[in-house]
């Protein structure tokens, strides 16, 4: 799925083990530390990075020349010293983060830095035509403001309500977005928009966020959900997303609680998004509460004493704690993080979701997982497609192109 663009001829890396292969290696060291952290000085980018003092200083300097980063003076322990930081000449990401009926799209630094961002509301049976189309027209609106050129834009992450075919690269079914199935969404976008661009499932994309900047954090195995209008799951084991043999790894949505139940667009019945994707919260709530309702009013409600709604929300965590007991007997991961529009509802669906857990599950399983509230609220999906973004455009092969002089827009490993 990856889009794989050659690197001109006088650009072909040297051969491993030589000269020049260590200084580009460095380089990449270096870089990568700064994506990570935003700003260091050079005392901190050697201490991180376990290069010598002296080879940061020449690595910064050429970068430095070269555009790919930029210095300046900062205060560090009482002494003054140079603050290290990617430039905005080097390029920029772009993150596209599809909904059941919004599209949002941020723009980034290389270090992941959010520089403007534009969310839009969509028809839920558009065709992926119009949705590609969309994220050129923000992402040309956006860029002017900021003096930067789409020449600048070195990759697109694009996150989709939907399991991705990891060899195909085809959107399937079920999908919140029908206009997209079955289309190579990578390939299609990378032609439309001339850039290279990465599609992941919008769960992964957040437990990848939550996993590196997040409630995630020191934490080995992890399991991310996503309670919105879908329902599913994205699953990091020792830092690394796992996505199964074709990419579906993580429909907990899917999951059958009921074979009698409600039929699901999957084509089953009974499965855990008929009871807690938000349509069928909202849908409970219809006949005493009216159609007016979002998720945001009936957490509201439901804090202020309404009965229904608290008994609603309620009822949800109990279905997804049974979910989540089976998803722990298997995959036994040492932290859950709920995250979604459900999350809003914080202590009344955590707590629920917690006794179902404490009953549905092994004791030594449901005894070792934490589960905690998503530190990065909706943020989570978009800041995950920066992740994957930037893997169309890596920093070795940045560091490399500029190093040769290639145009780094035209570079993706």
């Amino acid at each position: 799925m990856d889009m794989i663009r050659e690197v001109e001829p006088s650009a072909r890396r040297p051969s491993p083990g030589s000269p020049t292969s260590l200084k580009e290696a460095n380089q990449a060291r270096l870089i990568e530390a700064l994506q990570f952290s935003g700003t260091m000085t050079q005392a901190e980018l050697s201490r991180f990075t376990g290069l010598a003092p002296s080879t940061v200083s020449n690595i910064v300097r050429e970068l430095t020349t070269s555009g790919l980063l930029r210095v300046s003076p900062t205060v560090s322990h009482g002494r003054t010293a140079q603050a290290v930081r990617l430039s905005r000449g080097a390029g920029v990401l772009v993150a596209a983060d599809f909904g059941h009926r919004h599209l949002t799209v941020a723009i980034a630094d290389l270090a992941y830095e959010i520089l403007a961002e534009e969310r839009v509301t969509l028809e839920w049976d558009h065709r992926v035509h119009d949705g590609l189309a969309e994220i050129g027209r923000i992402v040309d609106r956006l860029l002017p403001t900021l003096g930067l050129g789409r020449e600048l834009v070195v990759g697109v992450g694009m996150g989709l309500p939907a399991p991705i075919d990891v060899r195909t690269g085809e959107v399937g079914a079920p999908s919140q977005l029908p206009g997209w199935v079955g289309v190579d969404a990578a390939a299609l976008a990378t032609e439309t928009l001339g850039v290279p661009v990465r599609v992941d499932n919008d769960a992964n994309l957040g437990a990848l966020a939550e996993d590196r900047w997040g409630a995630g954090r020191g934490a080995e195995n992890v399991a991310y959900l996503k309670l919105s209008d879908g329902v599913g799951a994205g699953l990091v084991i020792r830092g690394e997303l796992y996505q199964g043999s074709i990419g579906t790894a993580g429909e907990i949505g899917h999951a059958t609680m009921n074979e009698f139940g409600a039929l699901c667009r999957c084509g089953n019945r009974g499965c855990l998004e008929t009871l807690v994707g938000t349509p069928a919260l909202l849908g409970q709530l219809a006949a005493t509460h009216g159609t007016g309702l979002a998720i945001a009013d009936v957490v509201a409600l439901a804090q202020g004493g309404d009965v229904a709604c608290r008994r609603v929300l309620e009822d949800a965590g109990h279905h997804v704690g049974v979910a989540v007991a089976n998803l722990c007997n298997i995959f036994n991961p040492d932290r859950i993080i709920v995250g979604g529009e459900l999350a809003q509802a914080e202590g009344l669906i955590v707590e629920s979701m917690q006794r179902a857990l404490k009953r549905q599950g092994i004791p030594s399983a449901a005894q070792a997982v934490q589960m905690v509230l998503a530190e990065l609220g909706s943020r989570s999906q978009l800041l995950g497609a920066l992740v994957i973004a930037s893997g169309g455009a890596s920093p070795a092969v940045l560091a490399a192109a500029r190093d040769n002089s290639v145009d780094v827009a035209r570079v993706a490993d």
